[in-house]
């Protein structure tokens, strides 16, 4: 889902990215202290860049498998929403409020609002900050990352997911007349020539687009008004074919189209930074899975996550949480169980990062036994469902080089 880069090398570019494998800072006369971990954090990793990113992402995917979350981990996501709805990448005093000078942004609030629409019970919360993500909706009808950033379309997608959750019709969600499928189509390339089908993050700076497969695993999403998990599995279709996009369901499958053409030869992704080598893409890899299984291409989907399963396990042990919810959505999404995936247990894994569930399924996946905070948690987070939502983040190369994350520039722990 995205490229990652330490912390260190983002202050130096002054850009909010990711990066894997983490790109070394330069010599220090003495060592960093260790980041801070707040309780109820998942991962162990400094959280400025990702915090509210990767516990949105970590808790949706438990609850997509029928994992209560632990109380305190609701708690803290809900303890970073700013008093106008919005959610920054991180605050790390919450007691303060939010000023002008705290950059609160499209992705983190909307991945939020997905995963407590999908929790249940925190409709005030969700309310507020679908309120905000209106407020800021661009003219085109899309959004961009901060408030009043020209539209992309990874952005744009994680927005129409939060608005869907919320129970709105992204449909009706208009800004001078044109809805966020709009945005998401002027985006969309044509059937002739280099990226047949794809979707551009953003115009170049002469206004023309270049395929991004990031951006097309999320713009396949949200065209289709789906979440950052997709939907349930379907039965394979006919490979999607290229047709003129006048509509945001042909984009999908265009894009679908352009996915399964990426990923035919090596059944992944692949990264390439310049002076780099290129290397696979593992997160947005578990993306395009889940953008071909939600259009109905299961076989390519299957394909790219059996690669999945014999190649992540290096990427997700450094990466956290994230990567590992990343590869349960994928494995959801297509219909295979992520606790027998290439061996391990992703859920467990995944949990091992932060605190503990309030409650689990048993083995047979019957009535889920708890730790004590379950009757707690029953009471104030509201019922169980399992949601089809969930998410991670996304890279785009911008026409003068610099590297952004798509899904907000988050990087994952």
């Amino acid at each position: 889902m995205n490229l990652r880069r330490s912390a260190a090398a983002l202050a130096a570019v002054a850009v909010i990215g990711t990066a894997t494998p983490a790109v070394a800072a330069g010599p220090s006369p003495s060592a960093s202290p260790s980041p801070v971990i707040p309780d109820g954090l998942y991962g162990r990793t400094d959280p400025t860049y990702d915090g509210v990113w990767r516990q949105s992402l970590t808790l949706l995917a438990q609850d997509t498998v029928g994992v209560k979350p632990a109380l305190a981990a609701v708690d803290w996501l809900t303890g970073q929403q700013c008093a106008n709805g919005s959610f920054a990448a991180f605050r790390a005093d919450t007691a303060e409020p939010c000023d002008a000078e705290l950059m609160v942004d499209t992705n983190s609030t909307a991945a939020a609002v997905q995963v407590l629409a999908a929790l249940g019970g925190h409709d005030a919360a969700t309310g507020k900050a679908v309120t905000w993500l209106k407020s800021v909706q661009n003219a085109d009808g899309g959004w961009g990352y901060t408030p009043g950033g020209a539209s992309d379309a990874n952005s744009t997608s994680v927005v129409i997911g939060a608005l869907a959750a919320a129970g709105g019709d992204p449909q009706d969600v208009r800004k001078g007349g044109r809805s966020p499928y709009d945005a998401l189509l002027k985006l969309a390339l044509p059937c002739d020539g280099d990226g047949a089908g794809a979707f551009a993050y953003q115009p170049d700076k002469k206004g023309m687009l270049t395929a991004n497969a990031d951006a097309t695993a999320a713009a396949v999403l949200g065209a289709l008004g789906k979440g950052l998990a997709g939907d349930d599995a379907k039965p394979d279709a006919a490979p999607p074919a290229c047709g003129n996009a006048d509509d945001p369901g042909q984009a999908a499958h265009n894009g679908a189209a352009y996915l399964r053409t990426a990923l035919a030869k090596d059944k992944h992704l692949t990264q390439e930074l310049p002076g780099a080598k290129p290397q696979p893409d593992y997160g947005n890899t578990a993306d395009a899975v889940v953008a071909l299984a939600t259009v109905g291409q299961g076989d390519q989907a299957a394909d790219s996550l059996r690669w999945l399963e014999t190649h992540y396990e290096q990427w997700a042990k450094q990466s956290g949480p994230a990567a590992y919810a990343q590869l349960i959505l994928a494995a959801n999404a297509e219909g295979s169980d992520p606790r027998h995936f290439g061996g391990q247990d992703l859920v467990r894994l995944m949990d091992a990062t932060g605190p503990a569930p309030a409650s689990v399924p048993d083995a047979k996946g019957s009535e889920p036994h708890g730790s004590e905070h379950a009757a707690k948690s029953d009471k104030d987070e509201g019922p169980l469902r399992v949601a089809w939502i969930v998410g991670a983040c996304l890279l785009a190369l911008t026409a003068g080089g610099i590297l952004y994350t798509s899904r907000g520039g988050r990087r994952q722990p």
